[in-house]
């Protein structure tokens, strides 16, 4: 099969296309021909050595595919040949076939194409939890998404809405904010060219914003938390500006906030069965037309490293994704 593979770590120009051989399935696990793989911003962490979860080279980085099951390792029961399934993994998704545990598996919804599948699992995944189990947002009230127009930004508003909330949809450019309306967001902000404070208020007024959602970190973060309601909730998402932020502790104790981490990874793992009404929620709201994942590229394996780099320069509007035919 074709594999891009990390041979040291290194930039996404260090990747090299190979041929090697197909992973077989152990005992409890199955062989995926895969159809597509997303590209997410940890891929961009894992090759430079740079992220919690650190392989020894060489590896396949990628961790969200879409397939169909080719083969079934011994002891395997409830999952049949020729299913479409999709997945997370901590790597190995850049690839035409990987091996995956079969209790991982997701039954991908009746209907759903190759590409979005891939594009799906870590976005909303990611944005149910954090709305859902961390945020607890609630009918009415009000979710600003920062980074809005990247994929779990654009998930983070159509799950806001779908869960009955007032969405301010705040990105850096027309074209990302173009997308978050697409989406459905109540409201868009550009904080590349706004006082993001300042549009806030001329929304909410005095009370601000219920929940925020910030997958970018920097210097937004804390502009974000001076901008919470009493009892507001800041979700933790990631750092896509590259910048953690470091905030005076006293802002949350003047809100009554709460700065809430959100690893929706080792929720997966911890919680399982929790994850999987997530996605069983998820899937229902897909099915009635309320999702609409999108999926802005479409490249094949040998462009991994200009996938990558899009992501790392937060070129990319929505989702990425890497078809395993070529």
């Amino acid at each position: 099969m074709r594999a891009v593979l990390c041979e040291s770590f290194g930039p996404p120009e260090t990747l090299v296309l190979r041929e090697i051989d197909d992973p077989q399935p152990g005992p409890g696990e199955v062989q995926i021909a895969i159809e597509a793989c997303g590209v997410n911003f940890p891929d961009t962490l894992i090759i430079e050595g740079k992220y919690q979860f650190r392989p020894d080279p060489p590896f396949i980085p990628g961790g969200e595919v879409s397939g169909t099951v080719a083969k079934l390792g011994a002891g395997v029961e409830g999952v049949a040949i020729g299913q479409k399934v999709m997945a997370m993994s901590l790597h190995g998704g850049f690839a035409q076939k990987i091996v995956m545990p079969a209790d991982a598996l997701l039954h991908r919804p009746e209907g759903m194409p190759g590409e979005i599948a891939a594009g799906f699992t870590m976005t909303y995944g990611t944005s149910m939890h954090a709305l859902r189990q961390r945020a607890d947002l609630q009918p009415g009230e009000t979710l600003l998404v920062l980074g809005a127009g990247g994929g779990v930004g654009l998930a983070a508003v159509e799950i806001g809405k779908a869960m009955g909330a007032t969405v301010i949809a705040a990105a850096s450019s027309a074209e990302k904010l173009a997308a978050a309306q697409k989406a459905g967001a109540d409201h868009l902000v550009d904080y590349a060219a706004d006082d993001l404070r300042g549009r806030i208020a001329q929304i909410c007024g005095k009370k601000g914003v219920d929940v925020v959602y910030d997958p970018v970190g920097g210097p937004v973060f804390e502009q974000a938390l001076r901008s919470t309601a009493w009892r507001g909730r800041v979700l933790v998402v990631g750092f896509a500006s590259g910048d953690i932020p470091k905030v005076p502790a006293n802002l949350a104790l003047l809100k009554g906030c709460a700065i809430v981490g959100v690893f929706w990874g080792d929720f997966r793992r911890r919680e399982t069965a929790l994850d999987n009404a997530n996605f069983d929620q998820l899937f229902a709201w897909y099915a009635e037309g309320r999702l609409h994942p999108h999926v802005s590229r479409a490249l094949p394996l040998a462009q991994a490293g200009e996938a990558l780099t899009a992501l790392a320069e937060r070129r990319a509007v929505g989702k990425i994704v890497l078809t395993a035919g070529a």
